[in-house]
């Protein structure tokens, strides 16, 4: 039987690339060698993305041509790889979903947030809400939301006022009173003096209501007096004042504030940021001027804490307020110059006339 010519090209270049192929798959089992010699006994470490290539074409390879070919890893170990590929594409056991679908943190949250925002809503009306806002949510678990969260049901929420909601609610009617101390140089030697504050909630105003070296009921009587009188009073435009448990605050101190119209409200035992801005306020005279300076008689006193409450009102901004200044002081259009209290302790910068 005669062989044409064509099919005798044809088993030649078949034989030709068949050679070519097995070169190539020698010298790449070649190279797999060396740089698994170079590596040395370090195990490799494979993403799942490059096992799968790995599995789905060693699978078609076949476990025998595998076996000759791969010198990185074994085949039971890619084929292994390829039977975990094929189990997690038909396991249907994360899809599955049982019971309600859990709620998600930002709805929860949201809940959190309109609770505590409105205390006499209940969990109808904050269903309702959220409706609007395009949340489909039951009543019980907005309850369950709340419970988990500490929150009380929608009567007790009502029943108690929070001190946050009280001041809020009547921050322009709020003044605080407190007392500092500080050491002053005298003939009889170091005397401590007693400083009798108020501030006003709402501007952050000071008053210096006195000073005096021991405070005493007869003192505390004319220092209500000073303060509730209807002209020119810190306190006549004022419902509430806070103070703390100081045993000064006599009975008749009180019974002087009632009967004109301002109700004192004590500090809880043991709270000692029930006021926080007269403290702030210590807290900065003390640090800022006081404690800086050495001051001799109580005239000297009066002196400096005069000063710094003229600096504290016209020339200090204050972070309560947006780092706005309370009382500030017209300005110039010259050039901008530096200006001093107390020999330089209390500086401020104001543009010259």
């Amino acid at each position: 039987m005669r062989t044409r010519p064509w099919t005798m090209l044809l088993a030649m270049m078949a034989g030709w690339m068949n050679r070519q192929q097995q070169d190539m798959i020698d010298y790449l089992k070649e190279e797999n060698k060396i740089l698994r010699e170079k590596l040395g006994p370090k195990r490799i470490f494979l993403n799942n993305d490059q096992r799968k290539r790995l599995a789905i074409l060693g699978k078609s390879l076949g476990r025998k041509l595998l076996s000759e070919v791969s010198t990185a890893f074994s085949p039971d170990t890619i084929l292994r790889w390829h039977g975990a590929l094929v189990a997690r594409k038909y396991d249907s056991s994360k899809s599955a979903k049982f019971g309600r679908p859990q709620i998600s943190e930002e709805l929860r949250n949201l809940v959190i947030k309109i609770a505590k925002a409105n205390r006499d809503w209940g969990y109808i009306r904050i269903q309702g809400q959220l409706k609007y806002l395009g949340y489909k949510v039951s009543t019980a678990t907005i309850g369950n939301i709340l419970k988990k969260e500490g929150l009380e049901p929608q009567p007790s929420r009502t029943r108690k006022t929070t001190w946050k909601e009280f001041i809020r609610s009547h921050w322009e009617s709020l003044a605080a009173i407190d007392f500092f101390t500080t050491e002053i140089y005298t003939i009889k030697g170091l005397r401590r003096y007693m400083v009798l504050v108020v501030i006003d909630y709402s501007t952050r105003k000071v008053e210096i209501a006195g000073i005096v070296e021991q405070a005493c009921g007869d003192w505390m009587k004319q220092m209500a007096k000073n303060l509730t009188d209807p002209m020119c009073g810190f306190l006549k435009h004022k419902k509430y004042l806070v103070h703390d448990r100081d045993r000064l605050y006599t009975k008749a101190f009180m019974d002087m504030l009632h009967a004109a119209g301002v109700e004192t409200i004590k500090s809880m035992p043991l709270a000692p940021n029930f006021s926080p801005f007269i403290e702030r306020f210590v807290r900065s005279i003390k640090s800022e001027c006081l404690e800086r300076m050495l001051i001799f008689g109580e005239a000297h006193l009066k002196y400096c804490i005069e000063q710094y409450v003229q600096h504290y009102h016209q020339e200090r901004p204050h972070q309560g307020l947006g780092n706005e200044i309370i009382s500030p002081q017209r300005q110039g259009t010259g050039q901008i110059e530096c200006q001093e209290r107390l020999g330089g302790l209390l500086k401020f910068y104001r543009k010259a006339a």
